[in-house]
């Protein structure tokens, strides 16, 4: 099975749960956490991951870091069932999908917009303000300076782009000078 077939179902499960409680952000922010604490010390996930070290000694090792972080039962249960099926050294992956997961079903859509410099505050709620009247659903942006597209924006929603770009207008105008001889 593709560590993304993983991600998406154990996502899933994750995010009917927490939404059902009540309690999707507070979990997702635990998971980011253990996601955080798992990077920081590569050795426990080499640990988990790690087919000679027992299931005795893993479980030993993540019920004294439950114990210490105290995370919310829902949190703690999902870890659980993530190492008993051997999909904790999936973690970052599963992660990931839950937290898609769960804009899609709160009706978010993301948005890499990528700009030649760093956009100012109004400029960066104008773009979000436009392109959440274009898709009629709330946007979450995510920014990124390329100074190689010397000018303008790009946004890009899904497999959808919207290029604003001097570069590609200037690459436009080339073609049609160079189609015009």
């Amino acid at each position: 099975m593709s560590i993304e077939t993983i991600a998406r179902r154990y996502g899933s499960a994750l995010a009917d749960v927490v939404l059902k409680n009540n309690e999707a952000e507070a979990v997702a922010a635990e998971l980011k956490a253990w996601e955080e604490l798992f990077s920081a010390n590569p050795e426990i996930s080499l640990a988990f991951g790690n087919p000679a070290i027992g299931h005795m000694a893993k479980e030993r090792v993540l019920e004294e870091l439950i114990k210490r972080a105290k995370p919310l039962r829902t949190t703690a249960n999902f870890l659980r069932v993530l190492l008993k099926n051997s999909r904790l050294i999936h973690l970052s992956a599963i992660n990931e999908k839950f937290a898609a997961i769960l804009e899609e079903r709160y009706g978010i859509v993301p948005a890499r917009i990528i700009a030649a410099r760093e956009l100012t505050e109004a400029q960066r709620n104008g773009l979000r303000d436009a392109l959440e009247q274009l898709t009629g659903k709330k946007v979450k942006l995510d920014f990124q300076v390329e100074q190689e597209i010397i000018g303008g924006v790009i946004a890009r929603l899904g497999s959808t782009v919207f290029d604003g770009s001097v570069k590609t207008r200037l690459e436009e105008l080339r073609t049609q000078l160079l189609g015009a001889r």
